[in-house]
């Protein structure tokens, strides 16, 4: 069974994959003209901007509640794996596709924004499913979504980082992963019970908190190596392209797998960023679409750059080659994963470092398994618009619950094969799709624009741009008897 799953894995991450996710960051880019740079300031700007209201919630709500599910396990554990298969090289492939996917976030946030709609209980809700059935008119493809998307996000991925946090935990206290699956089962449960509403106040106060202390330790650490740093920066240069002689082997893994781990961080075209920016309360959906591209950035350029230069600089990792043979270093006692990011904090900071990993890797990647529930049970409430089936989301609660119990005991290479299974495919099936229905997102952005350009707070009138089946924010349109300005 684990060598028909890591097969399925490898056809599913075939290297058409790599160069679909390569290719839309960078026609994406063009086509927006590079908003990730251009819009750089304006990201902040609304980052703070907008209130939660009873359907939605706030900005920073909606971007905390992204972060949640794109920094986890692969910002500490995905970072030291593909250092571990591709070289030090990997870090420059994940910077490029963080780079260009936060043109590919604005892309499917804005389209989950324009397509929302609230559900039974009057909560936003929108994402992938909801545009392609909206604006692509083809409902099997939108329920082939929803279905994969509740299978990988409810069942796949949790079991990836529940196994994480059982090994840091063991590694750091030498807790049994039963007793820290079962600690999470109780505490999951507790928050899953309690809705979206309780799952963005989580969100809000644990992810900003937690990044922001990891970044400052891994600054902390780079410091203390500031002698390593030049010859590290030079290192991922020079391994990213074949010039570095002892990475030369590894040279096309050093792309593979700093964009598969790339993608699994930043979570950029795989269809997951799109939920959360549905839930937000803004009052044009390009401002939703600037702050998921920012998240991308402190996803991979601050998270995963903080683990990468902690590995580097300290020199605790192992690099091996396509024939399984070590081409650097080969500690002893040393497996990919978060071990080897605890034992490079555990060499500058003794008696510091696994505990404050294994800390981290608890809130990274338990706030990302209660991520994956929002998301899974987004794509349960789309199939429930027509069949009416309370049920499957009762359903959905027990299976999260169970992927993480046996995720936590389960090996980590059967863990990591099944989720990149889950998210491989949704990276498919939304790289295609928002290839083909890209123009109301590229439309609310030059409309954005133009309405900034002529100082005022943009508003969205999806009739006047030519934008059809928007129904919520038409009907809002109507319900406050205005017009937007026009630009």
């Amino acid at each position: 069974m684990t060598e028909f799953i890591s097969a399925v894995s490898a056809i599913v991450w075939s290297p058409a994959l790599i160069y679909l996710c390569l290719g839309a960051g960078l026609y994406f880019s063009i086509r927006t003209r590079f908003m990730q740079v251009r819009g750089f300031k304006e990201m902040i700007r609304l980052m703070f901007e907008g209130e939660k209201s009873p359907s939605g919630v706030s900005s920073f709500q909606a971007l905390t509640m992204s972060l949640s599910g794109r920094v986890g396990t692969g910002n500490i554990a995905g970072v030291a794996t593909a250092i571990t298969f591709g070289g030090p090289g990997a870090v420059f492939w994940m910077w490029m596709v963080a780079f260009l996917g936060a043109s590919t976030a604005y892309v499917e946030s804005t389209l989950a924004q324009i397509y929302k709609e609230t559900d039974d209980s009057g909560q936003y809700r929108g994402g992938p499913a909801y545009y392609i059935e909206k604006c692509m008119g083809v409902r099997w493809y939108a329920w082939v979504f929803a279905l994969v998307t509740a299978i990988a996000t409810g069942l796949l991925l949790p079991g990836v980082q529940a196994n994480s946090i059982a090994t840091a935990v063991n590694n750091a206290w030498g807790v049994p992963p039963a007793v820290s699956a079962a600690c999470m089962v109780v505490l999951l449960g507790f928050i899953i019970f309690g809705g979206v509403k309780r799952i963005a106040a989580f969100a809000g106060v644990v992810v900003p908190f937690m990044a922001l202390a990891y970044v400052l330790v891994a600054l902390v650490i780079t410091i203390i190596n500031i002698d390593q740093v030049p010859s590290m920066i030079a290192l991922i240069f020079k391994s990213a392209f074949g010039l570095e002689a002892g990475f030369g082997a590894v040279l096309g893994l050093a792309v593979e797998w700093g964009v598969k781990r790339g993608v699994y961080s930043n979570e950029a075209g795989q269809g997951t960023g799109p939920h959360p920016a549905a839930a937000a309360e803004v009052s044009h959906p390009a401002k939703q679409g600037y702050v998921q591209a920012f998240s991308v950035y402190v996803d991979t350029l601050l998270v995963c750059s903080a683990t990468a230069f902690m590995i580097l600089s300290t020199g605790k990792y192992n690099v091996q080659g396509p024939d399984k043979t070590m081409l650097v270093n080969n500690l002893p006692g040393m497996e990919t994963g978060p071990g080897y990011t605890q034992a490079a904090v555990e060499a500058v900071l003794p008696g510091f470092g696994a505990s404050f990993v294994a800390l981290a890797l608890m809130f990274f990647a338990f706030t990302t398994i209660v991520a994956y529930y929002y998301m899974a049970e987004t794509n349960i409430a789309y199939i429930n618009r027509k069949i009416h089936r309370p049920w499957m989301l009762l359903v959905l609660k027990f299976m999260v619950i169970a992927a993480v119990i046996y995720g936590s005991v389960r090996s980590a290479g059967v863990a990591w094969d099944l989720g990149d299974i889950g998210v491989g495919l949704m990276a498919w099936l939304n790289i295609i799709a928002i290839l083909i229905i890209q123009k109301p997102a590229l439309l609310a952005l030059k409309d954005y624009e133009a309405q900034k350009k002529a100082g005022v707070d943009p508003v969205f009138d999806p009739e006047r741009l030519g934008i059809k089946n928007a129904d919520l924010w038409r009907e809002r349109n109507l319900k406050v008897g205005s017009k937007p300005r026009q630009p």
